[in-house]
């Protein structure tokens, strides 16, 4: 797919969801965990822009590369933790804007309110990133590990 803009020529209007990056990277989620949600989001959405980048963030911070090809089928593994799991489960609902009270009570007995709050963010904003690459097709394959740090 051809560039039809690059987003990147236009950081004013990107400020903000740099600004909810900023607040993730301070917040008590394990930079780990918040990489798979990124990553699972983005396989849900398909945004191939984001599952290249998450995914080479993820195997430079250590990932394994069996939980990142399992990970579509999480719930059939035994390579998530329970917070991961419960972490999981919870950003897939949040996509769905339907959080079931079971899903709920699990992400609730792994999670404090403000990483509730918190994991309610980073799914919003990898859906902000996923409409935005999708939307205006930036490169698959060109991301370096760090370029936006």
């Amino acid at each position: 797919m051809e560039t039809r803009l690059n987003i990147f020529e236009h950081m004013a209007a990107l400020k903000p969801v740099f600004g909810l990056a900023g607040h993730l990277n301070k917040s008590s989620l394990e930079v780990g965990l918040r990489e798979l949600i990124n990553f699972r989001i983005s396989q849900i959405n398909g945004c191939a822009y984001c599952l290249d980048m998450h995914g080479k963030d993820a195997r430079h911070r250590g990932e394994s590369e069996q939980r990142l090809y399992t990970l579509s089928a999480w719930r059939e593994t035994p390579f998530f933790t329970d917070r991961e799991r419960a972490a999981l489960a919870f950003a897939e609902a949040v996509n769905k804007a339907h959080v079931p009270d079971a899903v709920y009570e699990a992400a609730k007995s792994q999670f404090t309110d403000a990483e509730l709050i918190d994991l309610t963010i980073a799914v919003s904003t990898i859906n902000i990133w996923n409409r935005l690459n999708i939307t205006f097709g930036n490169e698959v394959g060109t991301y370096q590990v760090g370029q936006f740090a």
